[in-house]
């Protein structure tokens, strides 16, 4: 019986992912993207779950597209077959797409090498941490292409147009200490696992509509003008003030005691 591409676990409060075909470094198939949907369609079901941690089996967080799925076989139609437009638009852009509108915050855990869309998972996720050991690879320009799952867009926004075009354009190993300290993810932690969970653990206590209401307001700020952003937040604001955890937080803090928060 073929083992199950995504494995899924819940801890309490936090969901636990891993993507798992160590063999081919995690790399993505269209069923593992399936796989991945359906994981995340179970962690959302559960009212429970307030947090998610999506890790890698093996000694690899992920390798980005699984390039056995295409077919190069030489005939007439071989660019047609080998298009990579079709596996972004049916698969990776909707998987980026979803986690970014998730109802609960999500951690990487990045036990090893993050490349190509590998990476841009790492960064779709809100937190990233990743092992000492681990990497950052921008491969496409390797392969004559250029960086997708969202990452031509993550690259800039963490790092700024000269080292996204470098790391882009070389295709240089980006170590995971680097990483931390350019901006590209939050920590590096000898158990990045262990970490990732312990923090899921901590957000999943918090008020989860102002943590996803926090990534959605961060996200979109680089697309706003000043006035527009301050907008925004009054409206978020007056939306989070008809909320539980709203009255519970101000309560708490009045009565002098820890939060209650209820994720509502």
């Amino acid at each position: 019986m073929t083992e199950e591409p995504v494995l899924f676990e819940a801890r309490g409060a936090v969901a636990l992912l891993t993507l798992n075909r160590p063999a081919a470094l995690n790399s993505f198939t269209r069923a593992m993207h399936q796989a991945l949907w359906a994981a995340l369609d179970r962690a959302e079901a559960d009212e429970a779950v307030r947090a998610l941690v999506i890790t890698g089996a093996g000694r690899g967080f992920c390798a980005g597209a699984d390039l056995a799925e295409f077919d190069f076989t030489p005939g007439p139609d071989l660019v047609a077959r080998a298009d990579p437009g079709p596996v972004i638009e049916q698969a990776f852009n909707p998987t980026v797409r979803r986690l970014q509108r998730l109802r609960m915050p999500t951690i990487a855990a990045v036990n090893g090498v993050a490349a190509g869309a590998g990476a841009s998972l790492a960064m779709t996720c809100d937190i990233a941490i990743a092992a000492p050991q681990a990497s950052f690879i921008q491969a496409f320009s390797k392969i004559g292409l250029i960086p997708d799952a969202g990452g031509s867009w993550f690259l800039v926004e963490r790092l700024g147009l000269a080292r996204a075009l470098a790391l882009a354009m070389t295709g240089d190993k980006l170590p995971a200490t680097q990483a931390r300290d350019w901006g590209l993810i939050w920590d590096v932690a000898e158990d990045p696992l262990a970490a990732a969970l312990a923090l899921a653990e901590r957000l999943a206590q918090m008020p989860t509509k102002a943590l996803v209401a926090t990534r959605a307001l961060l996200r979109e700020a680089g697309t706003r003008t000043l006035d527009a952003q301050l907008d925004a937040e009054r409206d978020m604001q007056s939306a989070l003030g008809r909320t539980h955890d709203y009255i519970e937080g101000v309560m708490a803090f009045r009565e002098k005691r820890s939060p209650n928060f209820k994720g509502a």
